[in-house]
């Protein structure tokens, strides 16, 4: 089951990053609106570090999305290295947490 978080952590990052095509149905258009988000997206990922995938596994898909030639086309479409840094960013810089009082 921990294999199955790691393919599902890098297939939702390659999805967030490439985006919307430009020929989208109104059907893809909805659900991108729904569930495209980067709220959605790093809640996702949370949720497959929590079932097995491991912060530095998703440091190195980020890593990989850079330099790997593989990734080549899925860099060179519009904003995509933008939502890539969001992405890093929320995992990369540190969480501030608030005291609670009850």
């Amino acid at each position: 089951m921990k294999e199955w978080h790691v393919e599902h952590m890098q297939k939702t990052v390659v999805k967030y990053v490439r985006g919307l095509s430009e020929n989208a149905s109104g059907w893809e258009k909805r659900n991108h609106k729904k569930y495209g988000s980067l709220a959605n997206m790093c809640r996702q990922i949370d949720y497959d570090m929590k079932h097995g995938a491991t912060l530095e596994q998703v440091l190195s898909m980020f890593h990989k999305v850079r330099t790997d030639s593989s990734f080549s086309d899925l860099r060179k479409g519009t904003g995509s290295l933008e939502r890539l840094n969001e992405v890093e960013d929320y995992f990369t810089k540190p969480k501030i947490v608030t005291a609670k009082w009850y």
